[in-house]
């Protein structure tokens, strides 16, 4: 678990070390045991007054691809750099107008055991055409969960931070000298 004072830091280096016409502005940089990613917002297309939604769906789809193609040398330098002092791939996205787009990033697996009727679940979802496999049914069961709790998910990661601080006093803490020890 990283703490906020991590994760501003964190911020903070790619804040300072991303080429300064790289994004509009740097919108999201997250963090977890295997990956870094970084999210910035790219100026709108201009378009012609009246234009449709199909133009500017295309539009804004096309100016993400430009992005990525032309930042490319510049995205890769900075992750080979993070990547090295942070231990971590680093992914990087865009967002521009109200579309969002995640370049390749890090797919970790992950094993878990589900008793039959967790696995019901699953099951239903492949029959129901939702998804492919098992895997892609509780990843999506996970991406549903996630929607819809994000607001008790970070109370959660400020209740981790807490006892992160709080352990850090226990006994086993480096001692701290007393105000007036001074000799």
């Amino acid at each position: 678990m990283i703490t906020t004072e991590q994760r501003e830091k964190l911020r903070g280096w790619f804040a300072g070390r991303l080429p300064d016409d790289l994004f509009a502005s740097l919108t999201e940089v997250t963090v977890d045991r295997e990956e870094i990613t970084v999210v910035g917002r790219v100026p709108e297309p201009t378009l012609a007054e009246g234009a449709s939604d199909a133009e500017k769906e295309a539009a804004l789809r096309a100016r993400i691809q430009e992005f990525r193609e032309r930042t490319r040398e510049d995205r890769v330098a900075v992750a080979r750099e993070a990547e090295h002092r942070f231990s971590k791939k680093v992914s990087w996205g865009v967002e521009c107008g109200t579309e969002r787009a995640l370049f390749t990033h890090v797919a970790a697996p992950v094993m878990t055991r589900l008793r039959q009727p967790e696995r019901e679940v699953l099951d239903t979802l492949i029959a129901a055409g939702v998804a492919r496999s098992r895997s892609d049914a509780l990843a999506w069961c996970v991406r549903l969960v996630q929607r819809h709790t994000d607001d008790w998910l970070a109370e959660l990661r400020d209740s981790l931070e807490h006892v992160q601080r709080v352990r850090s006093q226990g006994p086993d803490a480096e001692p701290q000298d007393a105000p007036g020890d001074e000799e």
